[in-house]
C-alpha cells in the first residue's frame, strides 16, 4: 500500500496494491491494521455508495457536526472523480484552505478525510461510482453543506459552473463564512 500526505495535514491519499493476472485482478481495499499504521487509525461504522450517471455531477461540499462529525475514507469502484477536502476547522493554520486528487477505477486511489474537513466532488466520467467508510452514523439533524463553487474557498474544479449537475441542497448551499465554529482545531 503506497500513502501520500497531501498538502493538507490528516489528508491522505492511499493506494492499495492491485495484483492482476489474465483473469483480472485482486486488493486488499481496507485492513484495519495496515491503515493503522499509515496513519488512519479510526473504526468505521457506516459504508456508503454514489452511482452518478453524467459527467459534471457535483456532490458536495458536506460534513456533519459533532458528535456525529464522520471521517471518511473515499475510493471509486467505477469511473473517476476530483475529490475535495476543505480545513472546517476554526482556529487551524490551514483553515478554508482545500487539497483535491484524482480517484478513479483505473489509479485505485482512496482519500482518507478526518472529521473537522468539508468533502465533496465532481464526476469526471459518466455513470462513476463512489464508495466510502464513514466514522459516524448519518444524522440528519448535523448534516450541514457550503457552496461547491464559494469564492472564498476558491477551489478548481475540472467543471464550469454553468455545466455542474446540483442537488437542490447543494445548489442552496451557504458560503464558506456560515461554517465558522462548525468545528474546532485540536
Amino acid at each position: 500500500m503506497k500513502v501520500e500526505a497531501l498538502s493538507l495535514p490528516g489528508i491522505l491519499k492511499v493506494t492499495p496494491a492491485r495484483f492482476g493476472d489474465h483473469r483480472g485482478f485482486f486488493s486488499e481495499t481496507y485492513n484495519q491494521k495496515a491503515m493503522a499504521e499509515a496513519g488512519i487509525p479510526e473504526v468505521f461504522v457506516q459504508d456508503n455508495q454514489s452511482l452518478s450517471r453524467q459527467k459534471g455531477v457535483v456532490r458536495g461540499l458536506h460534513c456533519q457536526l459533532e458528535p456525529y462529525g464522520q471521517g471518511k475514507l473515499v475510493r471509486v469502484t467505477r469511473g473517476a472523480i476530483w475529490d475535495v477536502a476543505v480545513d472546517a476547522r476554526t482556529g487551524s493554520p490551514t483553515y478554508g484552505q482545500w487539497v483535491g486528487a484524482e480517484l478513479s477505477a483505473e489509479n485505485w486511489a482512496q482519500l482518507w478525510l478526518p472529521v473537522g474537513f468539508l468533502h465533496g466532488f465532481v464526476t469526471l466520467e459518466e455513470n462513476t461510482e463512489v464508495q466510502y467508510k464513514c466514522t459516524g452514523f448519518y444524522d440528519k439533524a448535523s448534516e450541514r453543506s457550503v457552496r461547491w463553487d464559494c469564492e472564498q474557498i476558491g477551489i478548481e474544479w475540472p467543471v464550469e459552473r454553468g455545466a455542474a449537475v446540483l442537488s437542490e441542497k447543494d445548489e442552496q448551499a451557504p458560503a464558506f463564512e456560515a461554517a465558522t465554529g462548525w468545528f474546532s482545531y485540536k
